[in-house]
């Protein structure tokens, strides 16, 4: 898949099937979108193009509210390269691009320097200066360059409709499971390895730091199941989210891995945290004896989901 930051770097070709949108998290229903757009594209023996945004909109739009990623820019580009799409424009959002009326983008970003012969748009879709672009509206400007538009329906699982605010919303009230299945993956984040309090290593249980990407959504505080990948390697373990309550009850949040297996030195390393389940809340714990009990217990649980969950599928 080739990746562009600037339209004006791609070369134009007519035979282009585009989609645009933010397509925070690549869910279930923004991949019914990329699978309808590569189809179109093996159809007429043309390319797939997908149009997002970076930074996300809301951070220019409404920079005083807090909003987290389910996805960086670099996972996004992962996600629609295992779609199977040809080209991903990532356009740089501004104050200045917000203003850009949707006919001028139809215009001059894609009828001039892309080239289209077929739009499709998800359901609910739209774009330009005060979101006033559509389905209805891209159809149109369709004699700007000769293209036709078709939309996509929504997906539901479990009677609803899959929506990246509604994914956000189970991740931070812990139903991984349900975040993973409206995904159609299992949620993951990237973050260095830091210095902590190295209690762990006390308990004989060292465990890894994390600090997680700027403005990447962190699952609620609770135990969870996990893959860190190390470089290429590829280990299981616990991860605690949390603010170490039997200890400091701290005002921020911890990221802390326990890698099954595993001994090396990875300070300042970046690795990448797949997480499968979650076990529990945080607890405090009035011994140490009876936090050593319950990591026990936690990795005896965590060892039979990855093998069950895990170990089978492959």
């Amino acid at each position: 898949m080739k990746v562009y930051y600037n339209p004006a770097h791609i070369e134009k070709k007519k035979k282009t099937v585009v989609t645009i949108g933010t397509f925070d998290g690549v869910h279930l229903g923004h991949r019914k979108i990329l699978d309808e757009v590569t189809r179109r594209a093996r159809e007429i023996g043309g390319r797939s193009l997908v149009i997002t945004f970076h930074p996300h909109p809301r951070f220019v739009v409404e920079p005083e509210r807090k909003f987290e990623l389910l996805t960086t820019i670099d996972e996004k580009m992962e996600r629609f390269e295992k779609a199977g799409i040809d080209v991903a424009l990532a356009i740089n959002f501004t104050k200045e691009f917000s203003q850009l009326s949707y006919k001028e983008f139809v215009e001059k970003i894609i009828c001039d320097e892309i080239g289209v012969t077929h739009f499709v748009v998800g359901y609910d879709h739209r774009f330009g200066k005060d979101r006033s672009g559509d389905k209805e509206r891209l159809a149109e400007l369709a004699d700007l360059c000769e293209y036709t538009v078709s939309s996509v329906d929504s997906v539901t699982l479990d009677g609803e409709v899959i929506s990246s605010t509604k994914i956000r919303n189970l991740l931070r009230e812990g139903n991984l499971e349900k975040a993973n299945k409206f995904l159609g993956y299992n949620y993951s984040f990237w973050g260095k390895v830091v210095r902590g309090a190295q209690r762990g290593r006390t308990l004989g249980y060292p465990t890894a730091n994390v600090k997680p990407e700027k403005d990447k959504l962190i699952p609620a505080n609770g135990v969870y199941v996990v893959k860190v990948t190390v470089r290429d390697d590829e280990f299981f373990g616990l991860m605690n989210i949390g603010n170490r309550p039997t200890f400091e009850n701290l005002n921020q949040r911890i990221i802390e891995t326990y890698i099954f297996d595993f001994d090396e030195n990875i300070y300042g390393r970046n690795i990448r945290t797949e997480i499968f389940a979650r076990l529990r809340e945080e607890k405090k714990f009035i011994t140490k004896e009876a936090l050593l009990a319950q990591i026990e217990k936690d990795i005896a649980e965590a060892k039979k989901i990855i093998s069950e969950k895990v170990v089978s599928n492959h």
